[in-house]
């Protein structure tokens, strides 16, 4: 194992131990509305529970329920018999709850490769104007590919259509302006295609946002495969865009190297490329509603 394999691994295992409907309310200022007995805590690091495709360290409140429709078309580069990707496209539909206001869980579905994937994600810790200088979310997700088995050599058996994610999202809002976030990623896929290809993928995300105004933001978004196999076969991804918040919605326009809108999918089989043309516009829009109401923690 590499040393820089080594770094993502410590990352992860350090990290372990360690919305009556809003329909008129507006989210922005939801999420900034803070109880005084967490008037410390740094609040909005982030608009939403994506950067772009993939999660930000933000959680829901408890008893909030979100929907999640994420669109992804074809690439640019299809042409114009194709209407330049937008008679092409995949789309995954999520709903995801918060228990607490630093534990959410989630399901969803993808169009592409019929899959299937629930996630939990907990915020360990939290950034303080004073003492602590960063958020600490742990992720992990399991995806289950439910198309008809097409491999002959390979018994069909349920746990190789199984792969699990695992993150550690470390984030700290610098300003009101700039948050800036890093991902240590590991990706284990319980079958790959050759016994040369690597069960165990190991990623670096990182990213951030710059506020242009009150209800718009930039998004940038890479993920770094580290050296092996996987990083010679695929490209890394880079997804840029912005999230306007209309009040009722977030609304995240983008344009990613990526089709996939779940990690194992976006992460290490990603064969897009930008120098290609190999880019596809795509948007996230998310609605979340106030299923009960609890006292803040």
């Amino acid at each position: 194992m590499t040393m820089a394999k080594r770094i993502i691994l410590l990352s992860l295992l350090w990290g372990a131990f360690t919305y009556n409907c809003l329909a008129q309310e507006d989210l922005l200022k939801l999420a900034e509305t803070q109880d005084s007995t967490q008037a410390d805590y740094t609040s909005a690091t982030f608009k939403a529970v994506r950067l772009l495709n993939g999660h930000t360290i933000e959680t829901n409140r408890a008893g909030e329920l979100l929907f999640l429709i994420s669109h992804r078309f074809g690439t640019l580069n299809s042409g114009a018999y194709e209407l330049w990707g937008l008679d092409q496209a995949t789309i995954r539909l999520g709903l995801e709850y918060g228990f607490t206001d630093r534990f959410t869980a989630g399901i969803g579905r993808s169009s592409l490769e019929k899959t299937y994937d629930g996630f939990l994600k907990y915020k360990l810790l939290r950034q303080k104007e004073t003492g602590m200088p960063l958020t600490l979310t742990l992720f992990t997700s399991a995806a289950i590919k439910t198309l008809k088995w097409i491999e002959p050599t390979v018994e069909e058996q349920f746990k190789y259509r199984l792969t699990y994610t695992y993150q550690a999202l470390l984030a700290r809002k610098i300003s009101e302006h700039i948050s800036l976030q890093v991902a240590p990623t590991l990706i284990h896929r319980n079958l790959v295609p050759l016994a040369s290809d690597e069960n165990n993928v190991y990623a670096l995300g990182a990213g951030g946002r710059v506020k242009l105004s009150k209800r718009t933001t930039f998004n940038a978004e890479y993920f770094y495969l580290l050296p092996g196999e996987t990083a010679d076969q695929f490209k890394n991804t880079l997804s840029l865009g912005v999230d306007i918040d209309t009040g009722g919605h977030v609304f995240q326009l983008m344009a990613t190297n990526a089709q996939g809108m779940i990690e194992p999918l976006f992460i290490p089989r990603n064969a897009g490329s930008w120098s290609q043309g190999d880019i596809y516009f795509g948007f996230n829009i998310s609605r979340v509603f106030q299923i009960r109401k609890d006292k803040a923690e």
